[in-house]
C-alpha cells in the first residue's frame, strides 16, 4: 500500500510530458506507472488534464537577510512565497544577514534563526570575502553548498569583494575540498568609470553599469577557473555579450554553469519607467534585443538555469518618495512568481513546461548537489507542484507572501495558476506549522 498516488494525464519526467500514475510512499517517489496501472493508496489523487505535475521548484539564489535585516525579509514569509509559487526548495545567500556566512559561527546563528520557521527544505550558500580563506573548509564541512563572492562591493560592508589575486587563491583553495565558487561578476574598475546613477532616469541607470563591467568580470572569471581548475558559476547573467565567450569555454572544458533570472527574461529597459525603483537590480535590465538573446543562450544550453535572486527590502529603502535610482536599494522580489513570469515568456518563444522544468528544478538541483530533488524519478523527494499552465492571473502585490508588498510584476497579467506544492509527500499547508528541513551538503 502506497501513501499516496497521482493519476495525472499530464506528468512531467525525466522523458518529457506524458500520462503517469506516480505512486509515494515514506516521502519519496517509489511508482512511475502508466496512468491506469493498479496502484493502491490510502489516497489517490485524481488531476485533470488542465493540471501539470511538476517538479517542484528548486531556487538557489534567494536572499532571506534573516538574521540582522529580518525587516527586509525573514525565513517564515520567504518561504511561505516560495511555497506559494511551487519552490519546494531554496539555497539561501551568505548576505545580507547579519552576522554574513563567512564563519562556522555565523552559519550555526542562521540556521537557529531558520529552525522551525521554514515551509520548503532550506539549505545554506558560505561566504568567500577577505580574510576568511582558512573558513572555506570548515564551512565546507559544516554543510554550506559552496562559496559565494563579489568581484566589486556588495551594497553592505560586512561581505567586502574579493581582488583579482585573492580571487585565484580562494579558486585553488576550493579546488582542494571540490566546492564550488559562485561569482557575482561585474567589474568595479568599469563601474567607476560609468556615469553617476543619480536621478529618477531609467537610461541614466542603465548607463552606469554597462555590459562591459559585466563582460570583463566574466571573462576575469573565466581565465581564473581556467588556471586553477575550480568549479565557478557565474550569478545572474544579464549580459548577452557574454554569452559566446562563455560557450567557448565550456567547450574548453572549463567548469563554469551560468544562470539568469525571470526579471531578465521578461522586462526590457525600454518599458521601465523614469522614477520606477522597484525594477532596480545589479546588474540591471537591459534592452529588448539582449532580452532576446538571453533567451536563444537559454535554449542553445550556454545559460544553464533560472533562479530568481529574490532580493526584498523595505519599501522605505526602495525610495519611492524620490523615485532616485542613485539610492534606491537594488533588488527584484521575486520568490512567488518565477513560474509563472519564465513559463508566460517560455511558451511565446516555443519553449514547453518540460523546458521550465529543467531550468528551474533539474538544472538548480544539480548545481547545489541535490542528488534527490528537481525531477519526478524514481528514489526522489516528492517535491511536487501542480501547475495550472493556461489559466491566467493578475498579480497583486498585496495578495503575495513575502514580507513587503513591492515587485516589478504588480498588475502583470501572468500565465499560469499555482494550485498547490507538495513537500515530501504531503501537502504545504501555508496555515499550519512549517515542517521544512534545514540541508547539509551531502544531506540529500
Amino acid at each position: 500500500m502506497l501513501d499516496t498516488v497521482f493519476r495525472a494525464p499530464r506528468v512531467i519526467t525525466t522523458v518529457g510530458e506524458s500520462a503517469r500514475s506516480i505512486g509515494i510512499r515514506d516521502g519519496r517517489i517509489v511508482a512511475i506507472e502508466p496512468l491506469d496501472a493498479p496502484l493502491e493508496a490510502a489516497e489517490v489523487i485524481e488531476l485533470g488534464d488542465d493540471v501539470v505535475l511538476m517538479p517542484g521548484l528548486v531556487d538557489t539564489h534567494v536572499h532571506i537577510n534573516e538574521p540582522g535585516r529580518t525587516e527586509w525579509e525573514g525565513f517564515a514569509t520567504a518561504t511561505r512565497a516560495a511555497a506559494a509559487g511551487g519552490v519546494t526548495t531554496v539555497i539561501d545567500m551568505p548576505l545580507n544577514s547579519i552576522p554574513a556566512t563567512t564563519t562556522v559561527q555565523a552559519l550555526e546563528i542562521k540556521r537557529k534563526a531558520a529552525d522551525g520557521a521554514v515551509f520548503v527544505d532550506t539549505g545554506f550558500w558560505g561566504g568567500a570575502v577577505p580574510g576568511n580563506l582558512e573558513q572555506l573548509r570548515p564551512l565546507h564541512d559544516a554543510g554550506v553548498f559552496g562559496f559565494k563572492c563579489f568581484l566589486l562591493h556588495s551594497g553592505v560592508d560586512e561581505f567586502l569583494p574579493l581582488s583579482s589575486h585573492e580571487l585565484e587563491q580562494y579558486l585553488f583553495r576550493l579546488h582542494d575540498f571540490g566546492a564550488l565558487m559562485i561569482v557575482h561578476a561585474e567589474n568595479s574598475e568599469a563601474i567607476d568609470r560609468a556615469p553617476a546613477p543619480e536621478g529618477d532616469r531609467y537610461r541614466r541607470f542603465l548607463a552606469s553599469r554597462p555590459r562591459g563591467a559585466e563582460n570583463v568580470a566574466i571573462a576575469e572569471v573565466i581565465e581564473a577557473a581556467r588556471y586553477t581548475g575550480a568549479r565557478v558559476h557565474i550569478l545572474h547573467l544579464s549580459s548577452s555579450d557574454a554569452l559566446p565567450m562563455l560557450a567557448s569555454a565550456k567547450r574548453d572544458g572549463v567548469l563554469i554553469t551560468v544562470e539568469t533570472c525571470p526579471h531578465y527574461l521578461s522586462f526590457t529597459s525600454e518599458a521601465i519607467p523614469d522614477g520606477a525603483t522597484q525594477f532596480k537590480c545589479c546588474p540591471p535590465i537591459r534592452e529588448s534585443t539582449n532580452r532576446e538573446q538571453l533567451w536563444q543562450g537559454l535554449g542553445d544550453g550556454v545559460i544553464d538555469c533560472v533562479v530568481t535572486d529574490h532580493s526584498p527590502s523595505t519599501p522605505e529603502l526602495k525610495r519611492f518618495d524620490i523615485g532616485d535610482f542613485g539610492v534606491a536599494w537594488g533588488g527584484i522580489s521575486s520568490l512567488q512568481l518565477g513560474l509563472r513570469a519564465v513559463w508566460s515568456q517560455a511558451r511565446t518563444h516555443g519553449y514547453t513546461l518540460a523546458d521550465v522544468a529543467e531550468w528551474m528544478s533539474a538544472r538548480t538541483a544539480r548545481l547545489a548537489g541535490l542528488s534527490r530533488k528537481g525531477r519526478i524519478a524514481l528514489g526522489y523527494d516528492a517535491d511536487l507542484c501542480l501547475f495550472a499552465p493556461d489559466e491566467a492571473a493578475v498579480v497583486s502585490a498585496s495578495d503575495l507572501e513575502h514580507k513587503h508588498p513591492i515587485t516589478p510584476y504588480d498588475g502583470m497579467a501572468l500565465a499560469g495558476v499555482v494550485r498547490e506544492t507538495w513537500l515530501g509527500g504531503a501537502r504545504i499547508d501555508l496555515g499550519a506549522a512549517p515542517r521544512g528541513r534545514l540541508l547539509r551538503r551531502g544531506d540529500v
